[in-house]
């Protein structure tokens, strides 16, 4: 009777869930408000690319030599909070959270998260993040459910129009010039699918959601419905 009682009592079996796409389709805001939602864990795991290329730029690596890139790959300690509510990453103890979000950063990672050495390093540190998550958690990024979790429970890719994306990301640039955002998201695009390691690629059994005719919400109760789905079986 007892151990019927504690299976009773049991919550939702962990689920582990990857959220891939390009920017500005919402991926963050959706995992976070998801993992919220759900209570699971929560990992940004583009943020741990910006903060190692910002360690990068901030150590003085000559970012245009792959080699000096790839012999600093294993030197910053990199922490990710997982709380969905207030997630942090730190650099050898700094708080980075604001630094990484940087133009500096953003047209600099692309060339930095392109270096093997540097993706194995970050990859592991994901998996190790995705394993100790013991409710579950839902994994934001370019390449998790090809080739950072490839046996997900659930893979969703999240797209939009390149307009829908750079309004989007010009707005939460406050007043960025929206043509400008939107030629150097197509840039960081065309990037981030061309490079040999683990480009940005719908894994074959993803679910695609379309995000450019939805809100925020109207995405967050797509996915939220699509892991509840996912948990009872269906």
């Amino acid at each position: 009777m007892e151990s019927v009682e504690k299976t009773a009592a049991a919550g939702p079996a962990p689920v582990i869930v990857a959220i891939d796409g390009p920017s500005g389709t919402g991926k963050s805001s959706t995992s976070k408000a998801v993992a919220a939602q759900l209570g699971l864990s929560y990992l940004d795991t583009g943020a741990q690319y910006r903060a190692i290329t910002w360690w990068m730029v901030h150590t003085g690596i000559d970012l245009t030599d792959p080699s000096a890139i790839a012999a600093a790959a294993g030197k910053p300690e990199i922490v990710s909070g997982t709380d969905p509510s207030a997630p942090t990453i730190t650099v050898d103890g700094t708080d980075v959270a604001g630094p990484i979000r940087t133009g500096e950063v953003t047209s600099k990672v692309s060339a930095v998260s392109a270096v093997p050495e540097v993706r194995a390093r970050i990859t592991e540190l994901q998996r190790s993040i995705a394993a100790a998550a013991q409710d579950g958690i839902v994994v934001e990024g370019r390449d998790i459910g090809t080739t950072v979790l490839p046996d997900a429970d659930l893979k969703i890719f999240l797209t939009a129009s390149p307009e829908a994306r750079a309004a989007r990301r010009s707005g939460e640039l406050k007043g960025a010039d929206v043509s400008a955002t939107r030629e150097a998201l197509i840039k960081r695009d065309a990037a981030d699918s061309s490079r040999k390691t683990s480009p940005l690629a719908k894994a074959g059994d993803a679910v695609e959601v379309d995000t450019t005719e939805l809100t925020l919400q109207q995405v967050i109760e797509c996915v939220v419905t699509l892991v509840e789905e996912k948990r009872a079986g269906k």
